[in-house]
């Protein structure tokens, strides 16, 4: 494995770690080559759900993925989470933590959803010292997910694949393309998703997730939820021939299914892997609008 890609191994296919397999998992020891742990289901809890953790990562290769870093966030990062992160990390043995580009809550309270940050150059000098201590702190590189985002704001300046890009340089970081999240933030953004993809450092890239959204109309909400679409799947296999060999995810949170139909959608990431799919990804969606899951008054454009 390449220097650039941080001596990190290349998993194949694995799929996001849910409570309801839990006992399929340990019993059949399904031919799934690693998996994804949500860090905060696990790194509070000494009962149940982190002896089945600790097991399936006696079998499996696993990786921590994280929710309330909240690298953005102009509260000073919280180092009682890190340390409960890092003590999880040194018992699971994960082959790296990741988690998103966003800000999490303020003044020590947390939204419990991602937020999105304004891109210009006085966010990205604060992003990457925080990734810098960070890293420092839990001594091993920290992966950064790019989030789903249905606004923008009137101050940034530069595109989010430019922001990412600069970010790796400063900090050595890796990223986690999530191709889910670039096409439902190119949609609800209005830019193309394409020059996003083509526009990243893929020999920065570590990780790719995919994941099902729910369209609304003229916007969509990232639900991971239901299968993925054909225009991510698209997407997905342009990012694979520019990235190649890699660890790719499958997430699923709500409308969970039997774990042998969740398998089965993620191994249809075989065929995009290899076949060579246009690179224009259709904008048009497929089947029904849906109305969104969780309630929302408005969707704004911009944020001033």
């Amino acid at each position: 494995m390449s220097i650039k890609r941080l001596g990190l191994p290349a998993l194949g296919l694995g799929l996001g770690l849910r409570s309801k397999h839990f006992n399929h998992i340990l019993e059949q020891t399904p031919e799934v080559e690693w998996f994804e742990a949500i860090s905060e289901n696990f790194m509070d809890s000494f009962g149940r759900p982190r002896n089945i953790l600790n097991q399936i990562a006696e079998r499996y290769p696993v990786v921590l993925h994280g929710v309330s870093l909240s690298i953005g966030s102009t509260d000073p990062l919280n180092f009682e989470y890190l340390k409960r992160l890092k003590a999880l990390a040194d018992e699971v043995k994960p082959k790296w933590v990741s988690d998103h580009l966003c800000w999490t809550g303020v003044l020590t309270i947390n939204s419990h959803d991602l937020l999105p940050l304004p891109l210009n150059e006085e966010s990205l000098d604060h992003v990457c010292e925080r990734v810098l201590k960070v890293q420092e702190f839990m001594q091993r590189p920290l992966m950064l997910e790019n989030p789903s985002t249905y606004a923008s704001f009137t101050n940034s300046d530069i595109p989010e694949w430019e922001f990412l890009s600069e970010m790796t340089k400063r900090t050595d970081c890796g990223l986690l393309l999530d191709v889910n999240n670039v096409y439902v933030s190119s949609f609800n953004n209005d830019f193309d998703p394409v020059t996003y993809i083509r526009g990243l450092p893929h020999d920065r890239i570590v990780q790719m997730h995919l994941a099902g959204h729910q369209h609304c109309g003229n916007y969509i909400i990232d639900t991971h939820d239901r299968k993925v679409t054909s225009e991510v799947w698209k997407l997905f296999n342009l990012a694979y021939r520019l990235v190649g060999k890699n660890s790719i995810l499958l997430e699923w949170d709500g409308n969970i299914p039997e774990f042998d139909v969740y398998h089965a959608e993620l191994l249809k990431a075989k065929k995009y892997m290899h076949e060579n799919m246009p690179d224009l990804v259709e904008t048009e969606h497929e089947g029904m609008v849906d109305s969104v899951s969780n309630p929302i008054n408005f969707i704004p454009t911009e944020i001033a």
